[in-house]
């Protein structure tokens, strides 16, 4: 993935539609009639084989007349002339291409020839089957869309051609502008996470709006998101939520669709706002673009009609927004504006009789409350007062507020559509949207507040790390002797010690090949007992009466296991009998049943679960997911998205369950996932829970037909192989390992114990301190664009942290070190340095740069016997750029 060549999509200065026409109808017409009407400054030119005369137009026969190359071509011909097309003008030079044009699918050949002919010249390729592309601050609109995308701060990014058209449409009658629309097609090569980082960066844009049917490379997609979502709202829609529907996703885009749930839980870890129909993706993309952020949950209302303000009231829980309590100094200086019949409390009343005047008074009072985070104007129409003379006084009093840097979301409720209409504009100057009920006004609000909560998700979530012991190499025997035996699935006592590799209490079980000798491996085992048979050709025993439970001795475990081998035998002929599973039965009076396990999407790999188990589980339906690897804290989280949480948590005479330890549970399978990449299924089901901890009384693993050599998770785990023990030149023994989540209180205190100078060294001006959004981008990594490494002495205190960023191509990173004062001049930072540097050269990143004051002579000095080259910044004087490129990756 790669921002690479993206920038004409923003930018063109000259363009070239290949396939242009005069040809009334046709596509080449219609996309040259709209840049042509979007009023593009630049150099346009037509190329065809017919002559196209149109005024401001340059008409060519072929791509190789075409002179200096365009800043982007818009091809619009038949899919078989597409490669060659793309071969000519990569040989011109033209850099990126927009192939409107359909049918260069693998099925038809075409593709890869296409693919190839373009990177043959480092050609970026938008499309094919596309609607085209609009940057409206050019202006240009290089699409066959009838409405045209007005300027703005909307990026929308669509793999259907035909919702963009639908978008712009509701766009233009609210007036809701754009900084540029992407029409995706079928992603031959330019994909989602590229067009999302092409619009991170765009200073123009506010939010990004993503309609989506299926994501083509899920890690490079969640980094280019999780990256956006930090610096503006993300917000997205997945088609495809039912079966049927996601089978037409499929032929639709040939997107590789994954589960609608998993899509959610991968959206929600990578910071997006998901909305779940077109209706509500259209109100957060206003509200989004409309309204300041928002910094709480507490809304502040002021109405000139009760009911109004109670709806509102209602609406609240599932915005999950709560009502503000005023202040005590403000509702005094409410008593003192309005009527003796104002309400007293929030919502704000302030009677159906109130004008310009009044409503200007409680604007004033609530939205200077500290304990208001957003306000909500209503009005409810009436013939007394003229609606645009209250809003022009509302939008007057919000704005004197921000020139008072009192910055808070505002939002308006006219109630009725032609009194909503009749201020629109009036409010609108103080970017103030206006809803037309209670109910869209607080949804809207919800929005925002989910927008914040996503954001916060990335940054401020509870971070924990737990420590256990792990068996990996113990597991990864019994998959081995599993593969060699040429079997997929695991037998229940295989998978069970699996699961004790990794910490997980399972119910202590014994294997016997025959009826006689179930009774037999009783005698290790305490009574009662229970029974179960054990066969590769069956995964649910109970359903084939394969378990049997509360077996007193070892007499009656034999006759029970007779008994189920001629009935399964008899019922069930095909299923190969390898013997019987003995165990110990587990009493827990109380005890809650739940499933936990692994998952495999075909999008996003391993996915943890969780929910209410038992042989019902498929009935009730609850269930819970997440993405991994997970922290303590993540696995904590999950378990209480569950609805069985509720009961965990304890109620009336019943008490609360051991919810950690069942976190402790996925703790051991998010490390599983890590670990054993050839787990492509797991259940614990049932896992007892209960106040004395868990215990699995059943398991079930299935294994990759072939070994799997690469990792398969969507988010990259922290490279615990880079963790070392070394030792620096004066001595010193330090321990490096990469950073955690929970490392933020560690790393604070680091920085208290680094002299000013050296602040100003590492972050390039005057700190007194290092504040919580700086501690952020160093410890909530993502270990694939950004990885910081902390060097530890042995109390476990960090002496030194290096943080390596790279673009978003991983061609070329920066790297910023700083040393704690008292430990300089000990080759600390060499070591770590060292260590930096050699894993970046085994990421594959060519470039490794770092920016230094131009008197920090002692880091210019380390980084030229390290083997880089320095120079001045161009754009500062006062700053040298240190560079280091690696034999054998030179940028191309």
């Amino acid at each position: 993935m790669t921002i690479r060549n993206l920038s004409p999509l923003l930018h063109a200065g000259s363009i070239a539609v290949v396939g242009g026409s005069a040809r009334t109808g046709s596509l080449g017409a219609i996309v040259l009639d709209n840049i042509l009407a979007s009023g593009f400054p630049g150099r346009v030119q037509v190329v065809n084989t017919r002559t196209v005369e149109r005024p401001g137009v340059e008409w060519v026969a072929s791509v190789a007349a075409l002179g200096p190359a365009p800043d982007l071509a818009i091809v619009v011909t038949p899919a078989a002339t597409v490669p060659a097309i793309v071969a000519d003008l990569g040989r011109l030079g033209t850099k990126c291409a927009v192939i409107v044009s359909a049918g260069l699918t693998d099925a038809s050949g075409l593709k890869r020839p296409m693919l190839e002919a373009a990177a043959a010249h480092g050609m970026r390729i938008v499309g094919p089957n596309c609607l085209g592309i609009a940057a409206p601050h050019v202006p240009l609109d290089a699409t066959f869309a009838r409405t045209r995308a007005a300027p703005g701060g909307l990026a929308l990014i669509s793999q259907s051609g035909a919702l963009v058209t639908g978008v712009l449409d509701w766009a233009q009658a609210r007036g809701i502008g754009f900084s540029g629309v992407v029409s995706a097609g079928d992603m031959a090569d330019v994909d989602l996470g590229d067009l999302v980082d092409l619009f991170a960066d765009d200073p123009r844009t506010d939010a990004i709006l993503i309609y989506l049917e299926g994501v083509t490379d899920a890690p490079e997609f969640l980094a280019a998101a999780r990256a956006a979502a930090r610096r503006k709202p993300v917000i997205a829609i997945k088609a495809g939520k039912s079966p049927l529907a996601a089978r037409a996703t499929l032929s639709h885009t040939g997107a590789l669709a994954g589960s609608y749930d998993v899509y959610r839980a991968a959206f929600e870890r990578a910071g997006i706002v998901v909305v779940e129909t077109l209706t509500a993706l259209f109100d957060a993309a206003a509200i989004l673009c409309a309204a300041r952020p928002a910094c709480g949950d507490r809304l502040g209302i002021v109405t000139n009609g009760g009911g109004a303000g109670i709806l509102a009231i209602d609406a609240l829980g599932a915005a999950q927004a709560q009502l503000a309590s005023l202040e005590t100094t403000t509702i005094d200086a409410l008593t003192a504006a309005l009527p003796a019949g104002w309400s007293h409390g929030n919502p704000v009343d302030v009677l159906g009789d109130a004008g310009p005047d009044r409503y200007r008074a409680a604007v004033r009072a609530v939205l200077r409350d500290p304990g208001v985070d957003a306000l909500l104007l209503m009005n409810c129409p009436t013939g007394q007062y003229d609606a645009v003379d209250i809003a022009t006084a509302i939008s007057d009093e919000v704005e004197a507020a921000r020139a008072d840097h009192i910055v808070k979301p505002v939002l308006a409720c006219w109630l009725g559509d032609a009194n909503a209409a009749a201020v629109r504009e009036a409010l609108g100057r103080a970017s103030i949207p206006v809803y037309t009920t209670p109910l869209e006004a607080v949804r809207g609000f919800g929005y925002l507040l989910a927008a914040r909560r996503a954001r916060l998700s990335l940054t401020d979530s509870l971070a924990a790390t737990r420590s256990f012991a792990t068996d990996a190499a113990a597991a990864r025997a019994i998959i081995a002797t599993a593969r060699a035996e040429g079997r997929t699935l695991l037998s229940e006592i295989e998978a069970k010690d699996v699961l004790a590799a990794y910490g997980i209490p399972v119910a202590r079980t014994r294997f016997a090949q025959t009826a006689a000798l179930a009774g037999a491996a009783c005698a290790s085992l305490r009574a009662p007992y229970a029974l179960k048979i054990v066969s590769p050709d069956i995964s649910h025993k109970s359903d084939v009466g394969g378990v049997a439970l509360d077996l007193p001795d070892g007499e009656a475990v034999a006759a029970a296991a007779g008994a189920m081998e001629a009935r399964i035998r008899r019922e069930h002929p095909d299923a190969r009998l390898l013997g019987f599973a003995v165990e110990e039965m587990v009493v827990r009076p109380g005890a809650r049943e739940m499933i936990v396990g692994i998952a495999t999407d075909a999008t996003f790999g391993p996915v943890l679960l969780a929910g209410t188990g038992g042989t019902a589980v498929e009935v009730i339906g609850d269930k819970a997911l997440a993405l991994p690897p997970i922290d303590h804290a993540q696995a904590q989280a999950l378990v209480h998205a569950t609805a069985i949480s509720r009961l965990l948590a304890g109620y009336r005479n019943v008490p609360p369950a051991d919810i950690d330890a069942v976190a402790g549970v996925l703790d051991g399978l998010s490390a599983m996932t890590v670990d054993l990449p050839d787990i492509v299924e797991l259940d614990i089901n049932p896992l007892l829970v209960d106040t004395q901890g868990v215990i699995g009384l059943d398991a079930r693993i299935r294994i990759s037909a072939e070994p799997q050599t690469r990792s398969r998770l969507a988010l990259r785990p922290p490279p615990l192989q880079w963790s070392a023990d070394l030792a620096t030149r004066s001595g010193t023994r330090i321990h490096v390992r990469a950073v955690r989540a929970d490392d933020e209180p560690a790393l604070a205190r680091f920085f208290e114990k680094v002299s000013p100078e050296d602040l100003r060294f590492r972050f390039m001006t005057g700190l007194a301190r290092v504040d919580h959004e700086r501690l952020v981008t160093m410890t909530r990594v993502d270990y694939w664009r950004t990885i910081s490494f902390l060097a530890l002495e042995d109390s476990g205190d960090i002496v030194a942290t290096a943080m390596l960023a790279t673009d978003p191509d991983r061609t070329r990173a920066e790297v910023a070190l700083v040393t704690r004062s008292d430990m300089k001049g000990k080759g600390v930072s060499w070591a770590l340095f060292e260590h930096v540097l050699r894993y970046a050269q085994a990421e594959g990143i060519g470039t490794v740069e770092a920016l230094e004051c131009a008197d920090h002579e002692a880091a210019l000095q380390m980084e030229r016997e390290l083997g880089f080259t320095t120079c001045v910044d161009p754009d500062d004087s006062t700053v040298r750029i240190a560079r280091r490129v690696f034999a054998g990756q030179e940028p191309s």
